[in-house]
């Protein structure tokens, strides 16, 4: 489930969706916020170009919604059941989950993108073996 060639793989391991080789993000720790959003422009791997077209990424703000509606409705179902809290009460602990996931569901978000559109090839021929 989690091996090479399945999206997830590429996705939970922060890889290029074409030949899960190279990384996608450039940096690895995910709360270092001036640079945690920042991409590498192609893979250094397969040399697969990230950014396909402008405003590519556009498209992971749905992802990225999906997700934190998802977070908010597992958070607030938490917070009542577990918790006993009220309607009005559960929003404190939504708001602080959705702000402090916010850096790991917008990498998320633009990986999983990606993968939507990107699959895996085995043959992903690498530069360095091209110029040997």
């Amino acid at each position: 489930m989690f091996k090479k060639g399945t999206k997830l793989y590429s996705i939970l391991r922060n890889k290029c969706p074409k030949c899960q080789e190279g990384d996608f993000m450039k940096e690895k720790n995910i709360f270092k916020l001036h640079k945690a959003f920042q991409m590498h422009d192609k893979c250094s791997a397969c040399g697969l170009k990230y950014m396909m077209e402008p405003s590519f990424f556009y498209g992971a703000m749905y992802v990225n919604y999906g997700l934190t509606v998802g977070l908010a409705i597992i958070t607030f179902a938490i917070s009542v059941l577990f918790f006993d809290l009220t309607l009005l009460e559960s929003f404190i602990p939504i708001v602080i989950v959705l702000v402090v996931t916010t850096p790991i569901t917008i990498r998320l978000s633009r990986i999983i993108w990606i993968n939507i559109f990107v699959h895996f090839d085995k043959n992903a021929i690498k530069p360095s073996k091209i110029e040997e």
